[in-house]
C-alpha cells in the first residue's frame, strides 16, 4: 500500500469513526423519521433547492462509506420529497454513492485482494466479462444481497465504473421505487421488515434471474443455429 493509498484509507476510517463516535446512527432510525417528518417536510417547503442538496450529499457519503441506514434515507426521500422528486434524487445519490464505494474499493484493496486471491478474482472477471452487466442487474434487482458488499466486491473486478454505475443505477430503480413508495405512507409503517412482503421478494428474484436466463437461452439458440449452419 502506498502513501496516497494509506491518507484514503485513514480518511475513510476517521468518517466512519466519527459517525460511530457522534452517534450520528440516532437520526437513521425509523422513530426518529417520524418524529422529524413534519419537520423536515416544512424545511422542504421553505428551502428545497437547499433541503435537497442536502440529502443528495449526506445520501451520497453515507453510500459512500458504506454506513448503515440507507434504508431510513431512501424512506425519508419519499416522506420528504414525493414519490416522483424522492425517486429521482434517491436513485441518482445512490447510484453515484455506491459508484465511490466501487471507485476506493478498487483504489485501496485491489491489487492486495489481487496479490492473495488472484487465481479466484479471475474466474469472477471471466464470468463478468461473459456476462456484461447482466449479473450486476441480477444482484442489484435482488435484495438478498447487501448492495455495501456488492459495491466493495465489484471494485475489485475489472468491471469498468462507467457500466457499474449505469447498470446499478437501472438495477436499483425498482427497489428505490418501492421504498420511496413506502415512504409517502410513513405513518402506516410499523417496522422496516413489512415493507418488503415474500411475494414482493419473490418478484424481485424471477425479475433479476430472468435476464440471465434469457441470456442463455439466446445463446443456445446461436450456438445451434451456428452449428447447422456449419459445413456437413
Amino acid at each position: 500500500m502506498n502513501r496516497r493509498q494509506l491518507i484514503v484509507v485513514l480518511l475513510l476510517i476517521a468518517a466512519v469513526a466519527a459517525f460511530f463516535a457522534l452517534d450520528l446512527g440516532r437520526f437513521l432510525s425509523l422513530d426518529a423519521l417520524k418524529q422529524r417528518q413534519a419537520e423536515l417536510a416544512a424545511l422542504y417547503d421553505a428551502r428545497p433547492g437547499w433541503v435537497i442538496g442536502v440529502y443528495f450529499a449526506g445520501y451520497v457519503v453515507a453510500t459512500a462509506l458504506s454506513l448503515p441506514g440507507a434504508v431510513i434515507l431512501t424512506l425519508a426521500g419519499g416522506a420528504i420529497f414525493g414519490l416522483a422528486v424522492g425517486t429521482l434524487v434517491v436513485s441518482f445519490a445512490s447510484s453515484v454513492g455506491a459508484t465511490l464505494a466501487f471507485l476506493a474499493a478498487r483504489y485501496v484493496l485491489r491489487d492486495g485482494v489481487r496479490a492473495r486471491f488472484g487465481a479466484r478474482l479471475a474466474d469472477i472477471d471471466r464470468g463478468i466479462a461473459k456476462e456484461g452487466g447482466f449479473y450486476l442487474f441480477t444482484l442489484r434487482l435482488v435484495p438478498l444481497f447487501p448492495f455495501f458488499m456488492i459495491n466493495l466486491l465489484m471494485g475489485l473486478t475489472t468491471m469498468r465504473a462507467w457500466t457499474f454505475y449505469w447498470v446499478s443505477q437501472l438495477g436499483m430503480l425498482a427497489g428505490t421505487l418501492v421504498y420511496v413508495n413506502a415512504g409517502t405512507q410513513l405513518a402506516r409503517i410499523d417496522s422496516l421488515k413489512g415493507i418488503l412482503s415474500p411475494g414482493l421478494l419473490g418478484a424481485f428474484v424471477l425479475l433479476g434471474v430472468f435476464p440471465l436466463v434469457a441470456k442463455k437461452i439466446v445463446d443456445a439458440v446461436k450456438a445451434r443455429q451456428s452449428m447447422r449452419a456449419g459445413p456437413a
